[in-house]
């Protein structure tokens, strides 16, 4: 039995972040459309996901959550879902999928930083060197793309910012509140999640919704804006805490490098970006850092990893 939810949760984590490696190329469609703006369609996001998790909440235990919880979940969604989701949705306009999809790959890195600031987790000088190396990695892609003139559509430097602090606020929000993300069930967590969220958007996308050409938006794009919602964002939030149940925390953590497979793929075949030898390269620094600091962290961390199994996740 245990076996056989063990392949569930691997099942599980493999459709979610295939589902995020599809997302980076439909959301980058959606983007070159030019009809819903980067907040709008946050804000579309973020309304769509909160209806969905209400709704299920209603079939399920109630939780409750203190008011100092709340407070702590509206930082938390915040750093976690409008920083996050929104710097992604503007760097995507002007940032190529692959490089896009490889700058993901920094996440569990600053992840580990903060969770030696937050949480205590030592950092090794096996995890100092993968650091190092993915760094060096994301610089030689960095100085191998923004001036290439190959024919397609190259990331901005200011693209690359926006990648980064996507990256760095996704990875502070995991580090920061990672015990109060394991205190409530995905379904309580993600319901107040959205909601805050969608309330800090409103403010700045209102004009945005009422002014938007809805005409305009294609059958097309109406359905890639739809797995947007659907798919990458309330499916996912459910299959990947799912995973976590049953499998090691570092396995996990290596399915995001599933989404750079996966956007690779489609985009080069589609013909909305290209792969040099220098961005294989760069490919190949980012993630032999990221196989050493998981591998690091899988050394040093098999009790906790124990513990987690029989943690209720979110």
């Amino acid at each position: 039995m245990s076996g056989k939810r063990d392949i569930t949760g691997h099942l599980a984590l493999l459709t979610a972040y295939s589902i995020f490696g599809i997302n980076i190329v439909s959301t980058k469609d959606i983007a070159n459309a030019g009809v819903v703006s980067p907040i709008a369609l946050f804000t579309m996001r973020a309304l769509g996901a909160s209806l969905l998790f209400w709704l299920i909440s209603l079939f399920r235990p109630k939780e409750k959550v203190p008011f100092s919880d709340l407070c702590r979940i509206v930082v938390a969604s915040f750093f976690g879902l409008f920083i996050t989701q929104y710097s992604f949705l503007l760097a995507i306009r002007i940032s190529t999928p692959v490089d896009t999809s490889i700058v993901s790959t920094l996440g569990p890195i600053f992840t580990m930083f903060f969770a030696f600031f937050f949480v205590r987790e030592p950092i090794t000088a096996k995890k100092a060197l993968g650091v190092g190396v993915s760094l060096f990695g994301i610089i030689f892609l960095i100085l191998n793309s923004v001036h290439q003139a190959s024919g397609v559509e190259a990331t901005r430097p200011m693209g690359y910012v926006l990648l980064l602090v996507n990256s760095l606020s996704f990875s502070l929000y995991l580090g920061a509140f990672r015990p109060l993300i394991r205190k409530y069930s995905v379904v309580t967590f993600m319901k107040w999640m959205f909601l805050f969220s969608l309330l800090m958007s409103l403010p700045f996308s209102t004009g945005d919704l009422l002014h938007t050409d809805y005409s305009a938006i294609s059958g097309k794009l109406l359905s890639e804006i739809l797995f947007l919602v659907v798919c990458a964002t309330f499916i996912s939030y459910f299959l990947i805490p799912y995973g976590q149940k049953t499998v090691r925390p570092t396995l996990v953590a290596m399915y995001a490098y599933v989404q750079p497979v996966i956007a690779v793929v489609i985009s080069i075949s589609c013909g909305m970006d290209s792969l040099t030898w220098r961005k294989a390269a760069a490919i190949a620094l980012v993630f032999s850092g990221v196989a050493i600091v998981n591998r690091s962290r899988a050394a040093g961390t098999a009790p906790a990893e124990t513990d987690e199994k029989e943690t209720r996740q979110s």
